[in-house]
């Protein structure tokens, strides 16, 4: 078997065992907390069309993220914790930088 081929299969064997909860020696895992976006959202009154306006995330986007077919990247993450800790904030730096 090529060298591709048996760093390919462990791999393969690591992420069952990741899968499973168990530790994998030398491999390092970085758990992002991700918000809630809906909650965020509706504790600012605000509709999905009213929120990706004012904070600049594509609507298709937040839709995604507050059905679950997708997940905010940590960056992303880091983001909307900004927006619910200090919405009005942000909304003003996203405004002033759009204009």
């Amino acid at each position: 078997m090529s060298k591709f081929g048996e760093d390919l299969v462990t791999s393969l064997g690591q992420a069952v065992e990741l899968t499973k909860g168990k530790k994998v020696p030398g491999m390092r895992v970085t758990v992002v907390d991700v918000p809630d976006v809906r909650a965020i959202r509706r504790s600012l009154h605000m509709s999905q069309q009213r929120f990706s306006v004012s904070f600049r995330i594509p609507l298709a986007t937040l839709k995604n993220w507050e059905q679950g077919r997708r997940y905010p990247d940590a960056p992303a993450a880091a983001y909307l914790l900004a927006i619910q800790h200090r919405p009005k904030e942000v909304m003003e730096a996203v405004a002033e930088r759009a204009a």
